[in-house]
């Protein structure tokens, strides 16, 4: 509705004054007429009026046309702005307010990769094998806390072989060593991150090549070992 309110003002000003232009061109034509009973230089003389007038209003439509279209072209690139420039909107995480405050009293645990991580529940579930399927949560952030992906916006956990090579290094082996039901958040460094990195998108911060990375991750189930067990 508020492209079509825009538009209304640009379309019946210019209608008004493409219809007093054909009326001013229609009169000079019959004034040609009544001119051609004179002499031809007069002919001549009327002839290049209504041509100089008909191209004045086509000059003058063209510089409206384009004067709207520019109009849009700016008003959709400021709104584009404007919403990349946005804060980050409350998304959904796996670890809340309360979670972050009894994080900070947890012990960080560091393995040989480089890869580091603190656990925010412990699972009581088995610990995927390499090579099984396993379906995670996880939101993933840059070092500020800004989210660049997440698994709870889509609305269902992420599936793949855990160690086989489909996820980025430093996920991989965190998932490795959790149990189902546990949630971890992962300190990941840059050699075991994005090697190529991620560009950004609106609302979401850009993730340069090899650096660094948090992930919050929860195990929620293994397909292949559940049915195995049954």
């Amino acid at each position: 509705m508020a492209s079509a309110s825009l538009l209304l003002p640009f379309g019946s000003s210019f209608a008004k004054r493409l219809s007093a232009s054909h009326q001013t061109v229609r009169k000079i034509s019959i004034e040609g007429v009544m001119i051609q009973c004179s002499s031809s230089k007069s002919r001549l003389q009327a002839a290049k009026t209504v041509d100089h007038l008909k191209e004045w209003d086509f000059v003058k439509r063209r510089d409206i046309i384009g004067l709207f279209f520019g109009l849009s072209s700016l008003l959709m690139g400021s709104s584009s702005a404007k919403a990349a420039g946005l804060p980050p909107e409350q998304k959904p995480r796996l670890c809340d307010d309360d979670c972050e405050k009894e994080l900070e009293n947890v012990p960080m645990v560091t393995t040989e990769s480089g890869l580091q991580y603190k656990e925010i529940k412990v699972g009581g579930g088995p610990s995927p094998p390499v090579g099984f399927q396993v379906a995670a949560n996880y939101v993933a952030m840059v070092p500020s806390g800004q989210i660049f992906d997440s698994s709870l916006e889509k609305g269902l956990p992420y599936i793949f072989r855990v160690g086989s090579g489909q996820v980025i290094k430093g996920l991989d082996e965190g998932i490795l060593s959790m149990k189902v039901g546990g949630k971890r958040r992962l300190y990941i460094p840059g050699p075991l991150a994005f090697p190529k990195g991620l560009t950004s998108a609106p609302g979401r911060p850009r993730v340069a090549a090899n650096s660094p990375v948090v992930f919050d991750v929860s195990l929620e189930y293994i397909p292949g070992l559940e049915d195995d067990e049954e």
